[in-house]
């Protein structure tokens, strides 16, 4: 079973230096029948204008994966990390009992783009904690990447709850699958291109919870990038 996010019924911020898509309901904008997936709470598309960004403000109890897509995404947060998010790279802050932090486009001129995840944490009250990670993008250049998991396994970064989430890059006929053990569920999000999933079409910005299937097939129609994330 498949049910598809579509990209235009997303929500929608925006600000003179921010575009922002939501996923799932987020800040200002609330739809109770997209509250989150399993344990995915937040897929938050922004592009962010040069020079722009969100001054330090705080979080709790929540993990949270920053993927950028374009560009750079300057980071500095109260545990003392200061670093630069560029394509190819994962971030993973665990909030756990508290901590704050700024993201700014690391340039003056140039957009960046990024998708924003928040997940819940297998249980609250967590220390705090930072940690990132850059793939070589050949990993994943027609297969699946294994990027975040929670036992920190083939060199992913290590997220406080039972989820996979993995990258792939694709050319058009290239096919992916990805076994589905019982019980275990999927969320797939196109970053950009096209593909179908499980027989359904899916464009940037789409995204598709997939349930009750032991074999998921993914097969791209044009140059695509992609998210996959296996949740219990």
């Amino acid at each position: 079973m498949i049910r598809v996010r579509r990209s235009e019924e997303r929500g929608r911020a925006r600000r003179d230096w921010l575009e922002s898509r939501h996923t799932f309901s987020f800040g200002d904008y609330y739809d109770r029948e997209h509250m989150g997936f399993r344990a995915l709470r937040v897929i938050n598309e922004d592009r962010i204008r040069g020079g722009g960004g969100f001054p330090s403000h705080p979080h709790r109890d929540m993990e949270i994966l920053t993927y950028v897509l374009r560009g750079g995404l300057a980071h500095r947060d109260s545990t003392g990390t200061v670093e630069t998010i560029r394509p190819g790279e994962v971030q993973r802050m665990s909030a756990g009992t508290g901590i704050s932090h700024s993201e700014f486009n690391a340039s003056e001129t140039e957009e960046v783009e990024l998708l924003q995840i928040w997940i819940e944490p297998e249980r609250p009250g967590l220390p705090p904690s930072y940690e990132q990670r850059a793939f070589p993008a050949e990993g994943r250049r027609g297969r699946l990447q294994l990027m975040a998991s929670g036992d920190g396994r083939a060199g992913s970064v290590t997220v406080h709850q039972d989820v996979s989430l993995y990258a792939a890059e694709l050319v058009p006929g290239e096919r992916v699958t990805h076994s589905l053990a019982p019980g275990r569920h999927a969320w797939i999000q196109v970053a950009r291109g096209a593909v179908t999933a499980a027989g359904v079409s899916l464009r940037a910005g789409d995204g598709a919870a997939v349930s009750a299937e032991a074999l998921l097939e993914i097969g791209a129609e044009e140059p695509s990038e992609l998210l996959l994330f296996d949740l219990a």
